[in-house]
């Protein structure tokens, strides 16, 4: 152990003997450790930008007016900045972990100095008065910028952001890479609630997925939309929703800051009673996954409201109507009420509102619509409640 210590503090004395005097000698421009690589046949190299540098060392040039050709990005989109920064705030202010992407900028090779050290290790230096111009992670750095200046900059002035520097200087080329940069696929809804931490909503659902036999092995989690061939009748969207709206009303509610152990166990004892007494989803919900047929799933998303989105987000939004927040449960009698609701897709409680009936059907076998706007919810519920005399 002695050995390998003394190997260690050699090689990092010698290391340090070899870079502290490029760092002197250059002490008034910035100087940064970095990593060169090959990729696209153009050189590349990896640094890493301490907070109170990026605002001042890299710029973005997005379009402006309709001329695409007036900058190497597009326009800033309007909100995704304060997205940015709300995210870093609320994670900063509550000592969680956060990450964000690494940067890509691009600058012409010949207004730096590359100072390779062998091995790929090499040091960028960047005179005063060049910037690095932003390839992808404008809103990033805006939003980096905007806490860095304001009252709040010292959450985040420790930290270290990567940036990737493209040693580039054709500006036809600059465009092309934002244009390749943003090729990538949005992520589905589905995926990113799979993947969210378990907190909020988030973790509400993913306690109901595991716990209510209705959604467990029957709720798609990485797609956008259910496939019935794979026996799927929701989605983690679907339900994410559900649980907003029955504890909030409002379907968006990301629920923060709220016990999510005591809102989990009082939705699954919720739902757990309200499907098992339905006449529409007992079967589906007394019965595995694996001894369903895809003809029995088809009938029902084709034939129940609550196999699709909109009937979920109805019975999410009654349930609200029975939702004690104080001692944390569904009252059970309201609930049964709700069970013993037509949940068909032809009950006249849904008829006018959330299912339309078309006169000259393009498809013969499906001669209706169904709607999900708020305000067909909203009369379908009003429609619920005269029928159970909640009003």
């Amino acid at each position: 152990m002695s050995e390998n210590n003394d190997l260690y503090f050699e090689t990092n004395q010698r290391l340090d003997s070899i870079i502290e005097p490029y760092f002197a000698k250059y002490h008034r421009q910035k100087c940064y450790p970095g990593l060169i690589f090959q990729q696209g046949k153009r050189k590349m190299v990896q640094i890493n930008l301490p907070a109170d540098d990026l605002p001042t060392l890299l710029q973005a040039k997005p379009s402006t007016g309709n001329d695409p050709d007036s900058g190497k990005n597009r326009p800033e989109v309007k909100g995704h900045v304060d997205e940015v920064k709300q995210y870093l705030l609320e994670r900063t202010k509550r000592s969680k972990p956060w990450i964000l992407g690494t940067l890509t900028a691009n600058v012409n090779p010949e207004e730096i100095e590359l100072i390779e050290l062998g091995r790929g290790f090499c040091l960028v230096v960047i005179p005063r008065g060049v910037k690095l111009d932003i390839t992808d992670g404008q809103h990033r750095k805006r939003a980096i910028h905007e806490l860095i200046e304001s009252q709040e900059g010292e959450l985040i002035a420790d930290n270290d952001f990567p940036i990737t520097l493209v040693l580039e200087s054709d500006f036809n080329q600059c465009q092309t890479d934002f244009r390749d940069m943003a090729q990538t696929k949005p992520l589905d809804k589905a995926l990113l609630l799979s993947f969210g931490e378990f907190e909020g909503r988030v973790g509400i659902t993913k306690n109901l997925i595991e716990r209510v036999p209705m959604f467990n092995g029957k709720t798609e989690k990485i797609k956008n939309s259910p496939s019935t061939k794979k026996k799927l009748i929701y989605t983690t969207n679907y339900i994410a929703r559900t649980v907003s709206c029955a504890f909030t009303n409002v379907p968006s509610n990301e629920l923060q800051h709220h016990d999510v152990d005591k809102l989990s166990d009082a939705m699954v004892a919720c739902l757990n009673q309200f499907f098992s007494e339905c006449s529409s989803t007992k079967h589906i919900f007394e019965t595995n996954v694996e001894d369903l047929t895809v003809d029995e799933i088809a009938k029902f998303k084709e034939h129940c409201i609550l196999g699709r989105s909109v009937g979920l987000e109805i019975l999410g939004r009654l349930l609200y109507q029975t939702y004690n927040q104080y001692n944390y449960y569904f009252e059970a009698d309201k609930v049964s009420q709700l069970a013993q609701l037509d949940w068909s897709r032809g009950s006249q409680l849904w008829q006018g509102n959330v299912i339309i009936s078309s006169p000259n059907p393009k498809n013969p076998a499906k001669p209706y619509k169904v709607l999900s706007h708020t305000s067909a919810v909203r009369v379908a519920i009003e429609r619920v409640k005269v029928s159970l005399d909640w009003m």
